[in-house]
């Protein structure tokens, strides 16, 4: 056989392999080392996978594919190369710099004196240290069955851990949808870790509240409600747009007969609730047969992860039951003054205002939840004074500058945050940036964040919406008088934003309109 044949350079298609194979780098600088590599491992398999043979010539050459390829499983790395200690380098290399303490390295040295065995094992994380001579094409096949077990076994490891891992980071919020997700991820990627990896995975939950029975022709009650690989772009499709035939069948029996389906390349699991329907857990792409252990890890997640998933939508229940106490509130004082939108509109206007600022997303909700509560002082107004269409007097005016007492006094005591932040939008929202306003006098940051954006947006609907005069004013009047008011009665920065805003207050004003007749 000819040098040529048996070293021929690979090409770059030969390079890139195929992904599903074990990656294997040989780092020498004479090239039939590489050759005969080659040939001992040709018709290797292990757990149905191949070898993707990866070249190195040098040091320098091994360091930076390292960079390149994180998922490389052995080097079988020379000592002298370009320097004595080329190969020892790499190994620092790797480990330190790179950072990779998964891949498996296999020292190889024609000259076992340069660097002895016990020094290099004892000062440099290798895995194991081979003399040239002895590695057999036997002994070479060994060797590499013996390391890909550890480096899947580490691997396995490390997918629990980082599975593990996102399961505690989401638990501390976990009654929170967003979070809700984050736990089911890590649910599903450490259980596909526990029985040997998979393709794809869904957790498809009822959209129909209540003890309604299944039958098999409602699998379009259900959706796909966290996915991971195929699955991952089809959250929020219903079960019967995702999969159809054996699978759907699948499907259909678990709901029915509430247990897990087994078939041979994917599972089924019936996931029990006493607040929806229940939900199922897929797993597609399993590597082998389940044993005992597998199904008996499934039979405990399909148990117990539903519970986790009830006492969110719990909670969720909760508090959308408190936001529509505070909007219908809300509502109420709206018919009191006359009726409209002021409520929806206000609450857009000062989303769009805390957003601009810079206010976290949790403040942003507290705002949106509390706004409705701003005005709550009206109600000790009497109707006579409230919806008065002239001029009022100074014994009227000193009533309603006391309303904003009264809607503190009425919220005050409550230690929830949103009605804390109704309680001061409803005494401060009349306090003006110099401090010519009332009840208190602030002035600047003395005046709460919530509480000047409730100023601003206030101010800005009743004018622009038919609230103070019968015909609402133009939008650039409008806002050409709050402009006049940019750091006397309003925040400067705040009223910045509204006015480079003219465009989304446009399409709000239009989405609520009040089509009242004030006349």
């Amino acid at each position: 056989m000819s040098d040529e044949l048996l070293f021929m350079d690979e090409s770059e298609d030969e390079a890139v392999g195929d992904r599903s194979n074990w990656k294997v780098l040989i780092v020498d600088d004479e090239p039939e080392v590489h050759a005969v590599t080659k040939l001992a491992l040709s018709d290797f398999v292990f757990q149905d996978k191949g070898i993707e043979f990866i070249s190195a010539y040098s040091g320098a050459e091994a360091k930076d594919i390292f960079l390149r390829h994180n998922d490389i499983a052995i080097v079988l790395l020379d000592v002298v190369m370009e320097t004595d200690d080329a190969g020892l380098q790499v190994a620092e290399f790797i480990r330190n710099e790179a950072n990779n303490h998964f891949t498996r390295i296999i020292l190889r040295t024609g000259q076992p004196g340069q660097a002895p065995e016990r020094d290099v094992i004892i000062n440099y994380d290798i895995n194991d240290y081979k003399s040239k001579t002895e590695l057999t094409a036997q002994k070479l096949f060994t060797v590499v069955i013996a390391t890909l077990r550890s480096y899947r076994d580490i691997i396995v490891i490390e997918e629990n851990r980082q599975g593990l891992e996102k399961i505690i980071s989401a638990s501390a919020d976990l009654f929170s949808i967003h979070s809700l997700e984050n736990f089911i991820d890590g649910i599903v990627q450490q259980l596909s870790s526990l029985i040997g990896g998979t393709q794809d995975a869904a957790y498809i939950t009822s959209a129909v509240a209540g003890p309604k029975p299944i039958d098999n022709n409602e699998s379009s009650q259900f959706y796909i409600f966290s996915g991971k690989g195929d699955f991952a772009e089809r959250e929020g499709q219903t079960l019967d747009e995702v999969l159809d035939g054996q699978q759907l069948a699948s499907c259909n029996k678990a709901l029915e007969e509430k247990d897990i389906v087994y078939q041979d390349e994917y599972l089924v699991a019936y996931c029990n609730s006493k607040t929806v329907n229940g939900s199922l857990l897929y797993l597609s792409g399993l590597p082998r047969k389940l044993t005992a252990t597998d199904k008996h890890l499934l039979q405990i997640f399909s148990q117990n992860v539903q519970i986790a998933f009830d006492n969110v939508l719990l909670t969720k229940d909760i508090e959308d039951t408190q936001r529509e106490i505070v909007e219908r509130l809300g509502q109420a004082l709206e018919r009191q003054m006359g009726g409209g939108k002021h409520i929806q509109r206000m609450t857009m206007i000062c989303e769009l205002l805390g957003r601009e600022y810079g206010l976290a997303k949790e403040e942003i909700n507290i705002l949106k939840l509390a706004i409705p509560l701003h005005d709550v002082g009206k109600l000790k107004i009497p109707e006579a004074i409230l919806l008065k269409p002239g001029q009022l007097s100074e014994e009227e005016k000193e009533v309603v500058r006391h309303h904003t007492e009264f809607g503190y006094q009425l919220l005050k005591d409550s230690r929830r945050p949103i009605i804390q932040a109704a309680a001061k939008m409803a005494r401060d929202h009349h306090e003006y940036w110099d401090g010519n306003g009332y009840p208190q006098g602030l002035k600047g940051e003395e005046i709460t964040i919530f509480s000047r954006i409730a100023a601003l947006a206030d101010v800005f609907d009743a004018l622009q919406a038919r609230r103070v005069y019968k015909e609402a004013w133009p939008l650039q009047k409008v806002l050409d008088n709050i402009q006049a008011q940019r750091g006397k009665q309003f925040d400067p920065k705040l009223v910045d934003i509204l006015i480079a805003n003219k465009d989304k207050l446009e399409a709000i004003a239009l989405a609520y309109p009040d089509d009242l007749d004030m006349e």
